[in-house]
């Protein structure tokens, strides 16, 4: 067989018959490969031309035993997952372990291609904000004996760990207290249909109607992306309504930064004539005219116990999943309006 430099990890795999970790083990001289495995590893390395990245073996080399993980956020731009960025690298870097962080921006083949870098670079371990489009390459990534955890998103079939925040409680949280002020037509401008968390969120806002005896209005339900740029679309949307609705409630901080710029310039009085819940509370909210009432994701505490469960699945990979749902909070302010 030809020798070609774009040899991946995979096809070295696939020519040895051996798995993906097993020839990870053999490139960084894991001495508990059996001898037979490794030559023929290193047989397949030579045959194929494959040149292991050596990024990682650098970064490993500087520590004595130091290892090395990904982590996989959806949009750096969003606070939230800095929290959890700073939750996961604090509690790493207690571990002596290095991380590699990807920002794939909602976007599932860039999240494919850096999982396929993640896997190339030899990683001890992942931690991921999965989409549907990219679960069978996770789970991939299992089957080969990669430890995997699942962060701010779980998937039903996914049988991995899982961090994650009770959505579906936070947006029951958000729509009753809106609901308890007098309010009756809330608009709830979702985020990407595609994400799991959206879904629980959207289930969330029509349980809290429904429970208070409220008709759920397709009409006023909204979604595209989970972005600023679809909040200011949105809200747009919404205000061009004939009988626009007396509150919205957001899925998340940029969703409600479009919608807080399309309100202050239409001069929509908050509350008085549109209140305003956010899904994720941020540090500028109080800093907000009205300050933001707003659902709080723990994000810090997530990326932590995410580090942590990694942790705990290279130390023991035979052990069942385990799933860690937080319990957000509502911090009540003046953007709604108060009792």
């Amino acid at each position: 067989m030809p020798k070609t430099i774009s040899s991946s990890l995979k096809e070295v795999a696939r020519y040895a018959a051996v798995s993906i970790a097993t020839v990870s083990r053999v490139i960084n001289a894991d001495p508990k490969v059996k001898a037979e495995t490794a030559l023929a590893v290193q047989k397949a390395i030579k045959e194929l031309g494959y040149r292991p990245n050596r990024v990682a073996q650098r970064l490993r080399a500087t520590t004595a035993r130091r290892r090395l993980v990904g982590l996989l956020i959806p949009d750096i731009r969003n606070p939230y997952y800095v929290d959890i960025i700073r939750g996961v690298e604090e509690y790493a870097y207690s571990q002596n372990t290095t991380v590699i962080i990807g920002n794939f921006s909602q976007d599932p083949s860039k999240e494919e291609l850096y999982i396929d870098i993640l896997r190339s670079e030899s990683v001890d371990g992942l931690i991921v904000a999965t989409t549907p489009s990219t679960e069978q390459k996770v789970e991939q990534l299992i089957e080969d004996g990669i430890p995997v955890v699942c962060i701010d998103r779980g998937l039903k079939s996914l049988k991995a760990d899982v961090v994650k925040t009770d959505n579906e409680l936070g947006a029951i949280m958000a729509t009753t207290h809106l609901i308890n002020l007098g309010h009756k037509r809330i608009a709830h401008i979702a985020g990407d249909l595609e994400i799991p968390t959206t879904h629980e969120r959207i289930a969330g806002y029509k349980a809290a109607l429904k429970k208070n005896k409220i008709k759920i209005d397709p009409t006023l339900i909204y979604s595209k992306k989970s972005d600023y740029e679809s909040g200011v679309e949105l809200t747009k949307k919404i205000l061009s309504l004939k009988n626009r609705p007396t509150a919205v409630f957001t899925a998340n901080n940029l969703l409600t930064l479009g919608a807080l710029e399309v309100l202050h310039g239409h001069k929509i009085k908050i509350p008085k004539e549109m209140a305003i819940v956010g899904f994720d509370d941020v540090y500028w909210a109080t800093s907000l005219n009205p300050a933001l009432t707003a659902v709080k994701q723990f994000g810090y505490e997530m990326g932590q116990q995410a580090a942590e469960l990694l942790y705990k699945r290279l130390a023991n990979p035979q052990a069942p999943p385990t799933s860690f749902i937080i319990k957000p909070e509502l911090m009540v302010r003046k953007s709604c309006g108060t009792r």
